[in-house]
């Protein structure tokens, strides 16, 4: 698939079907994801690739809008290591890119995908640093669920030149 073709049609994708996602799929996604880019080259991300059902279906109690992680053979935690990039806020960007990076990915291998964020919202970030044990050091940014789509869905129009602006506003 073209990279402006993978950009255009990727969509969220909510239902998925019950086939697991090949371990080599798994690594070429991370793999994807680790290609991002990153302020001041620091690759501050740090991932947790949730397989276990007892783990993916209790993801719903602790974020009000995964309930598709029911359906998911996958999900993916990005979290940002604050050890690799001290500045918050750069961790967020960092992983958001990977986050892209891994949807993007996701799409060309015919898998779905659906970004499900976690930072800055406190209420959200406590209880994933509480399930998944995470270190003082490592903040939960993003979750993606993963897997063969069981939906479709249309291609919006998004360009709006409306929103483009030369040399000043």
């Amino acid at each position: 698939m073209e990279t402006l073709e993978a950009i255009r049609t990727r969509r969220s994708i909510r239902k998925f079907k019950s086939s697991p996602v090949p371990d080599e799929l798994v690594n070429k996604l991370l793999e994807a994801a680790m290609y991002a880019p990153s302020a001041r080259d620091t690759q501050s991300w740090q991932f947790i690739v949730v397989t276990e059902k007892e783990i993916l279906h209790k993801i719903p109690g602790i974020h009000p809008y995964a309930k598709m992680v029911y359906e998911a053979p996958l999900a993916v935690l990005i979290c940002g290591d604050t050890f690799l990039e001290s500045i918050v806020e750069y961790n967020a960007v960092n992983c958001s890119a990977a986050t892209q990076n891994l949807l993007l990915a996701a799409h060309d291998f015919g898998l779905g995908g659906v970004w499900l964020g976690i930072y800055p919202r406190m209420e959200r970030m406590k209880p994933f640093v509480q399930m998944f044990d995470l270190p003082e050091n490592i903040i939960p940014i993003s979750l993606v669920a993963v897997g063969y789509p069981d939906e479709t869905r249309d291609t919006p129009a998004r360009f709006k030149k409306s929103r483009i602006h030369l040399n000043k506003w």
